[in-house]
């Protein structure tokens, strides 16, 4: 089915979609492929259409389950809403749902809050975790600088710029630029501080993913404008078991803009890690 028609078929009626009654909601989700199960978790920009330019390819090799969090695309989140604080409890009730024992996680953004959550709560059923544009709350005093000078730091972009993209590929390729708004727009909106860290929080996840011992790998556009690359490097060196992609000329949304690239990373951490995969 064409892009545009993958968008618009989000505006019909929710007739013979497949979703699963989980955690008090019910989530949308879609499998693609066969083979051992590689969950994909969409950032706050997307929802499981965001994954377009992934399916085509790691549906060859693995079951690729794609899902919208509760409150984004199809799902609905509940009367009284849990929002991302249900995102892993969700997640596992859609592998549930599904009967898969054991997966392979790819999570974008805040994507990273279910993939890791999940992770920290069940390791035994990850086989590895990659991370796209998300520290995964692995942070230390140095990282928390770092990303309050980034935060702080003035526009380097015109007003209504997307700055999920690097300037150049929004320039050369505006109507993939102009798509990723489209996306954008099927969400419900969300409050501001949907995903403010709570004030205060100077927590850390990097020992119990240490403790996991769950292989990670991580990948930051090396022009993210969201999230300082600096601190997703310093994220990696806390995390024994984790290794580090910095891709050039790349914003926040990697997968997004150089699919082929990340695709490649990400296909080969898989066969590591997955001794079911094949690589072929």
């Amino acid at each position: 089915m064409p892009v545009a028609q993958t968008v618009i078929s989000l505006k019909v009626a929710r007739t013979n979609m497949p979703f699963a009654s989980v955690n008090g909601t019910d989530i949308y989700y879609e499998t693609h492929g066969s083979g051992p199960a590689v969950v994909f978790a969409h950032g706050s920009g997307g929802n499981h259409l965001a994954w377009w330019q992934q399916m085509p390819f790691f549906s060859k090799h693995y079951m690729c389950i794609i899902f919208d969090h509760r409150s984004f695309g199809l799902t609905k989140d509940e009367s009284e809403p849990k929002g991302r604080a249900a995102f892993a409890d969700d997640l596992k009730g859609l592998l549930d749902h599904l009967g898969v024992e054991r997966t392979a996680i790819v999570a974008h953004s805040m994507g990273g809050r279910a993939g890791v959550g999940f992770t920290l709560r069940n390791p035994g059923r990850v086989w590895g975790l990659v991370l796209s544009g998300s520290n995964g709350g692995s942070v230390n005093d140095e990282a928390r600088l770092v990303r309050d000078g980034h935060q702080n730091r003035k526009p380097d972009r015109p007003p209504g710029a997307l700055r999920a993209l690097s300037l150049g590929f929004a320039a050369s390729k505006p109507e993939m630029a102009f798509l990723y708004r489209q996306f954008m727009r099927l969400n419900p909106k969300h409050d501001p501080d949907f995903l403010t860290v709570p004030l205060g929080y100077q927590g850390s996840t990097h020992e119990r993913l240490t403790e996991s011992g769950v292989p990670i790998l991580y990948i930051v556009g090396e022009e993210d404008a969201l999230i300082a690359p600096k601190t997703i490097e310093i994220a990696a060196s806390l995390v024994p078991q984790s290794r580090l992609i910095t891709m050039p000329e790349a914003g926040h949304s990697v997968y997004y803009e150089q699919p082929d690239v990340f695709n490649d990373h990400v296909h080969r951490f898989l066969t590591e890690v997955m001794p079911l995969a094949t690589d072929g």
